[in-house]
């Protein structure tokens, strides 16, 4: 059974960080590429970065460039966010999904029907 495990959502202050991270289970982890979702209230869900299967190949939404990197540890299974720089408006739940690797490129990432997995989510909430 294929499990991914979202943690490290929570409250942060404007301008604060967070960590996110996304443990596996269940599927062979370097044969996917990773992607990271929000979905913030009254709003559509959108892609937040992704990463291809050796972490070569990254993409980022707009929002989230240069404040926001991806990065993956295969040895771990994980697939991590750090998140800069943020905004009230990055508060939303984080979702990671994994894509079969053949199916990932910079401009794919943010096409959520190309990802076969999914995590629970985690909350991130920026306020002051």
């Amino acid at each position: 059974q294929v499990q991914l495990v979202e943690s490290g959502g929570g409250s942060a202050q404007p301008g604060g960080s967070l960590k996110l991270s996304c443990t596996g289970s269940g599927l062979k982890f370097d044969d996917f590429a990773m992607g990271w979702f929000r979905l913030a209230p009254g709003a559509e869900r959108e892609g937040v970065a992704g990463i291809d299967f050796n972490g070569k190949y990254i993409a980022y939404g707009d929002f989230a460039q240069g404040r926001f990197t991806i990065s993956r540890d295969n040895t771990k299974n994980i697939v991590y966010l750090e998140m800069n720089k943020l905004k009230p408006e990055d508060t939303a739940i984080y979702y990671c999904a994994a894509m079969p690797y053949a199916l990932y490129s910079r401009y794919h990432f943010r096409m959520a029907d190309r990802y076969t997995y999914w995590g629970q989510g985690t909350q991130v909430s920026v306020s002051s």
